[in-house]
């Protein structure tokens, strides 16, 4: 559309300055033209005159002038005359010429003096008038003038005539000339763009209504060049695709691979229609000011990584709390949008709060409370009442929002994400109990001792056991979670289902490790295609032979001062690799308002100063600190490019940093350094596993993964990313979704009578 307005305008601007040079020499010419004749009809009705007027001058008294004079007074777009003896006193005059023969008089003087005729223009009342002198001679000796007085002014009522009718030209051709330019664009250039990019898309996405190499239909001859070349790539990537679901399917008789085609006929099987309704903290996608525009963020975080690519399949509803400074801007009546921008497949409903609300709920007990009493991390937990709640007044406002978009569909499912909406199972059973409702948990759980520093530990049990399902990453946490319902809940747990039974609700508590997407590498890829690792380096001004990576949300117990103090030791012990091997942290700020996350933020600035001023050189640093929000598309390049990744949190629900680099590394090559605290080291056992407080053994980690050699490094990611593979984010939906399904199945068949 920019091209097209471009154009127009360019087009416009031309034709604009084509009629001002023309317009402008037409009036000149006009101008000249009208000029000579005025001048020439003067000085002939002046020569006619003079005969009659010259013998009456020196006639005592002057009758027949005045009569001469008026009888020529009332001629058409002629003013009158004016008759002046050689002393310059006028003599005779048309009527109504006083202010005319007022501006005639230096005129009249030059012509007695030079003896010849004299032309000029003045205005008076509000016209413009033509004035002609011209001396009367009598035996060659003037003996007075003759000044004529034409209207003039139709002159300028022609040129402006001109230059209005070249307006009115102009106007018609520039709204003539745009609409043959929208025409000639939308036929000939964006028409087929867009029915090319159209075409592209169903190809990329998999919707051809064909399996066979599409071909893109004919268009203009002058598109042919790229015709030609975008039906090759459409032929090999539909081969590439074949080829790629032939390779993933498994043994005859293996649990099929999940992909996003097979968990959107699973939720169209098991669902039977309904709409999948997922309620999280953090929204997908968040709308911030610009300067004048406005543009659309993805928050930081493994939450939206992983089920993004769920909500795209359900086409379900995602509600969020809106936090962007122009999210407010985006939502219809309903605060509702369709996502993602460009591709909506879902609809996001948010959720508003107040500074204060998100001061107490979000930053307070959410994330100064349960954030650090699940994490084992050596950060005491702060809890405030006040901050309790405005948490319960939060959940509530939540449940508010989803029970607004229930209210007319029978046994809704419902996904409720993470710590900061405990209390949303219970508040929708109370309301709906034929709601059907899941919480997955995405951080671990503490061991009953450490749970029970809260001072709501029961309210926060109850909500939760409100829900159907209640998934942990491992198991190791639903084991922990079931002692300490144990420790403070009168209730009955059956330890072979691993259920718990309570006011005659029973509630499932399951593992279901989470993941994300995997993308098929294409035989359209080559090495040519990938990140070159040195433009990567010459992008933050740093010459390396090695690379290495850290994605990371700038947070406590991600382990990053852990991590950098063991490559400062990985330098001091293994020297020859100064100048050769950088690592680049890519860290999102986050929590900012949370004192320990800023002193967090200045204890990571000041280690990396500290190792860089001691290690740097001119041309090499050993750690660069990418600090901002990160997109995905930014950031894969250097997951393909980097000799390792670094993962060293100090206690995490799973951690989907370890596996996007896995899923990036479609070479098979790279080694993954991964914490055993973190969720992923329980399915990642080909990682290079390390304990993050050890720093020494990091350090040696370090220089095991860039001295391993290409063939196990290649089988070690070829064994993670087989994994990752397998059980992909759409597993882990139609996993937890399946047991919702199945859990409605078995409520709503009736129990046989007893001897049937």
């Amino acid at each position: 559309m920019k091209i097209t307005i471009r154009l127009v305008v360019s087009l416009v601007l031309v034709l604009a300055l084509v009629a001002v040079v023309f317009s402008f020499y037409q009036v000149r010419e006009e101008r000249t033209r009208l000029t000579s004749d005025l001048e020439r009809r003067s000085s002939v009705l002046a020569e006619s005159l003079q005969e009659s007027v010259t013998p009456l001058i020196t006639s005592d008294p002057p009758g027949r002038l005045n009569l001469l004079v008026q009888r020529f007074g009332n001629r058409e777009k002629f003013q009158g005359i004016a008759v002046h003896d050689a002393g310059g006193r006028l003599l005779a005059s048309t009527a109504d010429l006083e202010l005319q023969i007022s501006g005639s008089g230096p005129q009249v003087v030059h012509v007695l003096g030079e003896g010849y005729p004299a032309a000029s223009f003045i205005h008076a009342a509000k016209r413009r008038i033509y004035i002609y002198t011209s001396p009367l001679l009598l035996e060659g000796k003037t003996i007075g003038v003759l000044t004529l007085f034409n209207d003039a002014s139709y002159i300028d009522v022609r040129l402006e005539e001109i230059w209005r009718h070249n307006l009115i030209r102009f106007l018609i051709l520039s709204v003539l000339v745009a609409a043959i330019t929208l025409i000639v664009v939308r036929w000939s250039i964006t028409g087929p763009i867009a029915q090319m990019a159209g075409w592209i898309k169903e190809v990329r996405t998999g919707k051809t209504k064909t399996a066979k190499p599409a071909v893109l239909p004919e268009m203009d001859p002058t598109l042919n060049p790229l015709i030609s070349e975008v039906n090759r790539m459409a032929k090999s990537l539909t081969v590439a695709r074949a080829r790629a679901e032939k390779a993933s399917s498994p043994p005859s008789g293996a649990d099929p691979l999940w992909t996003a085609d097979r968990l959107k006929d699973h939720m169209r099987a098991e669902l039977g229609g309904k709409k999948l309704y997922l309620l999280s903290n953090r929204e997908p996608y968040m709308h911030e000011k610009d300067g004048p525009g406005i543009r659309c963020v993805v928050p930081a975080g493994g939450l939206v990584t992983a089920l993004d690519p769920v909500m795209r399949v359900c086409d379900g509803l995602w509600i969020a709390h809106g936090s962007g400074d122009a999210d407010r801007e985006t939502v219809d009546g309903s605060n509702k949008l369709r996502v993602p921008p460009g591709e909506p497949a879902y609809t996001l409903k948010r959720v508003w709060l107040t500074k204060e609300e998100e001061d107490g709920y979000y930053y307070g007990f959410a994330n100064e409370g349960l954030w650090p009493l699940c994490h084992i991390t050596h950060n005491r937990p702060e809890f405030r009442l006040e901050d309790w709640n405005y948490y319960r007044k939060v959940n509530e406002k939540f449940a508010d929002a989803l029970l607004e978009e229930i209210a007319g569909e029978e046994s809704p499912i419902i996904l409720v994400q993470d710590y900061h909406l405990a209390l949303l199972p219970s508040l929708i059973k109370e309301k709906r109990p034929d709601a059907k409702v899941a919480i997955f948990w995405h951080i671990p759980w503490p061991n009953p001792e450490a749970y029970g520093i809260c001072p709501w530990h029961q309210e926060i049990l109850q909500g939760m056991l409100g829900s159907d399902i209640i998934g942990f990453h491992i198991q190791f946490h639903c084991n922990n979670f079931l002692e300490t319902v144990d420790r403070f809940l009168e209730s009955k747990i059956d330890w072979e289902r691993f259920s718990v039974t309570r006011g005659g609700h029973s509630t499932l508590i399951k593992p279901f490790p989470i993941s994300v997407s995997f993308e098929e590498p294409s035989e359209m890829t080559s090495s040519d295609d990938r990140p070159v690792k040195e433009d990567l380096l010459r992008g933050i001004g740093v010459q390396a032979e090695y690379l290495g990576v850290g994605v990371d949300r700038i947070d406590y117990t991600k382990g990053i001062p852990e991590r950098f103090r063991a490559i400062e030791r990985f330098f001091e012990k293994y020297p020859e690799f100064l100048e050769r091997f950088t690592f680049v942290e890519l860290g999102a700020p986050s929590r900012t308002h949370i004192k320990k996350y800023r002193d967090l933020m200045t204890e990571i600035d000041e280690a990396v100063e500290k190792i860089n001023w001691r290690f740097r050189t001119k041309t090499w640093r050993p750690i660069v600190f990418l600090k901002a929000h990160h997109t995905h598309e930014a950031i894969e390049p250097y997951y393909k490019a980097s000799e390792l990744c670094m993962v060293t949190s100090l206690h995490d629900g799973m951690n989907l940093v370890a596996k996007e680099f896995v899923a990036a590394r479609d070479d098979e090559d790279g080694v993954l350094i991964l914490s055993q605290f973190a969720g992923a080291s329980r399915e990642l056992k080909d990682a290079v596993i390390v304990n993050p407080y050890d720093i020494e053994k990091m350090a040696d980690a370090i220089c095991l993964s860039l001295r391993m050699e290409p063939e196990e490094r290649s089988e070690r990611m070829r064994r993670m990313r087989t994994n990752v593979r397998v059980y992909n984010i759409y597993r882990w939906a139609g996993k937890l979704i399946g047991e919702l399904a199945r859990l409605r199945l078995e409520e709503e068949t009736p129990t046989p009578e007893a001897g049937s």
